[in-house]
């Protein structure tokens, strides 16, 4: 069973380590290799900084799984994004934004103690209902939620994927799952 701990400031760059390939496993045969392929964790480990994520007064808090001292995963949760936009918050509702897991982990448990403690926390906050966006092709995901009691509330978003040589963006369909915390 991983140990759960909230993110530190020196955390970003294994975060970012477990973000990236998350996303290179989980979203190949979904998203472009190309857009997989340019990921880069030193970008994505200073973003992390420059949002403050580690912060304590920050809107949204990250929670670590660590297995034998590495990382193995995160989830990052808080009030709902409207329109998925960190600048407009719905505090009538939770949101799991992210929840992650480095390949290696998949099945040994670290995304259902990961996604426990996200929910124990959203209930914390006082929130009785949440919800998540998921790609609609990310059946592994979709599957997840399914399993841990959500449902999809017909919601749909479109993420844009940013293309290289000035090419349009694709969109890629999203769906809303929603959840009980009071049940």
């Amino acid at each position: 069973m991983p140990t759960i701990r909230r993110e530190e400031p020196e955390d970003a760059e294994a975060i970012a380590r477990v973000h990236v390939s998350g996303w290179q496993a989980g979203y190949a045969g979904i998203m472009p290799d190309e857009v997989l392929g340019r990921l880069n964790p030193v970008a994505w480990a200073q973003r992390r900084r420059a949002l403050g994520t580690a912060d304590p007064e920050h809107p949204f808090t990250t929670l670590l799984a660590e297995v034998d001292g590495a990382l193995a995963g995160f989830t990052t949760f808080g009030p709902y994004r409207n329109n998925q936009d960190r600048g407009d918050l719905d505090p009538a509702y939770g949101e799991v934004v992210a929840l992650y897991v480095a390949p290696a982990h998949w099945g040994d448990g670290t995304a259902p103690a990961l996604f426990a403690a996200a929910h124990d926390g959203l209930r914390e906050h006082g929130w009785s209902e949440y919800r998540v966006w998921v790609l609609a092709d990310n059946h592994r995901a979709r599957r997840f939620y399914q399993r841990a009691g959500l449902s999809p509330d017909g919601e749909e978003s479109t993420y844009p994927v940013p293309l290289s040589g000035g090419r349009p963006p694709i969109g890629l369909v999203e769906l809303r799952y929603t959840g009980r915390l009071d049940g």
